[in-house]
């Protein structure tokens, strides 16, 4: 780097960027800057601003102007091994537009922004239909979280939180949710009839374990166990809502489903024309719903169905949790008493209520 006639501040011959390098108070002040030839200036008013801030944090305890925008990139960086972290960027870059800009301490449950935000989300567009009030209390919750670690964990080279208090973000009611809405015997018939034989045995499978339809599509041999006379799954952490590794224990139908699938060369359990299924919600779900008459169903009610029948079939609370994935009990201190009681609830779907067992058929074509 080469330096300039103002100390503290390097031009970076590689980036062909300004740098600011400088001891501040016993403390280093790094910032590679965005600046080029041409804005020195600007890069001498940014280094005047952050030294009156530390001179001001010092000696008036005043903190310096963040905005959300910092603490965002901030939040970011230092929380990368979420396994959430993606999905976090991508509601931060929805909500830059709207509150980026603004002060750490402006922003409240009434903010402009955030109202604009929530209206916006809420409004049918082009291309994506009004979002439901679960899906905007994401975006709230995650300002809300950032918000407290700002208040209550980051700390400034002044010992100063980034946030005098951190802001109630009420959150909005959740009473425009969708019902649960699981399957009659009579519609799983109708629907499994339709669908092309790839996604059949897919929701028969979704329909026997309650996974859901991530976890299906991304459902691997290796992660299959045999526990005695029980086969299961253990699903990965990093594909569960908890965060806990779920055991996903197979009954007969669940087991038969994929036995004449485990010959083939991929390391994916389900794959169409020998490539892993990203989603099961496609042209070919799409249609064939329409076709069996339930044009309402989605592929997370196959899980709710799984719910349904355990709780018909008088599953007890506790391992019904268990079997959904609710529970965050270690996969490896399961006893022997524990697999053959949750077999043993698994296997009570299997038949019909006041009808014959059923009976898992697939075509191997359909028209």
């Amino acid at each position: 780097m080469r330096r300039t006639k103002t100390k503290g501040i390097y031009f970076e011959e590689t980036t062909k960027k300004y740098v600011i390098d400088k001891q501040i108070h016993g403390k280093r002040l790094h910032i590679r800057t965005e600046f080029g030839k041409g804005q020195f200036r600007l890069v001498e008013s940014l280094l005047t601003h952050k030294l009156e801030e530390a001179r001001t944090a010092r000696d008036f305890g005043k903190r310096p102007d963040r905005t959300f925008r910092d603490a965002a990139i901030k939040y970011v960086l230092e929380h990368q091994s979420n396994r959430t972290i993606d999905w976090d960027e991508k509601q931060l870059a929805r909500l830059d537009p709207y509150i980026g800009n603004t002060p750490l301490n402006h922003i409240h449950r009434d903010h402009e922004g955030i109202k604009r935000l929530i209206r916006d989300l809420k409004r049918e567009s082009k291309n994506h239909k009004p979002r439901k009030n679960k899906t905007i209390n994401a975006y709230l919750e995650l300002v809300r979280r950032i918000l407290n670690v700002a208040a209550y964990e980051w700390r400034d080279d002044s010992n100063l939180s980034w946030l005098e208090a951190a802001p109630k973000i009420k959150l909005l009611p959740l009473d425009d949710a969708r019902k649960p809405r699981p399957l009659t015997w009579e519609e799983q018939d109708a629907l499994l009839k339709e669908l092309p034989a790839h996604l059949e045995r897919m929701a028969m499978f979704c329909i026997n374990t309650g996974l859901r339809d991530t976890q299906i599509c991304n459902l691997q041999w290796s992660w299959k166990v045999n526990l005695g006379e029980t086969s299961a799954f253990i699903i990965p952490s990093r594909f569960t809502k908890n965060g806990d590794e779920h055991l996903c224990v197979l009954n007969k139908i669940a087991s038969s489903t994929i036995d004449e699938l485990q010959t083939g060369s991929s390391d994916y359990v389900f794959t169409y024309k020998g490539k892993p299924i990203t989603r099961m919600l496609n042209s070919g779900w799409k249609k064939s719903r329409i076709q069996a008459g339930v044009p309402d169903v989605r592929v997370h009610d196959l899980r709710h169905t799984f719910g349904h029948r355990l709780r018909e079939s008088d599953v007890s609370y506790e391992d019904r949790q268990e079997l959904l994935g609710h529970r965050s009990d270690i996969t490896g201190h399961y006893s022997s008493a524990d697999l053959v009681r949750l077999k043993r609830a698994v296997d009570t779907i299997t038949e019909r209520k006041n009808a014959m067992p059923i009976l898992s058929l697939f075509r191997q074509q359909k028209r």
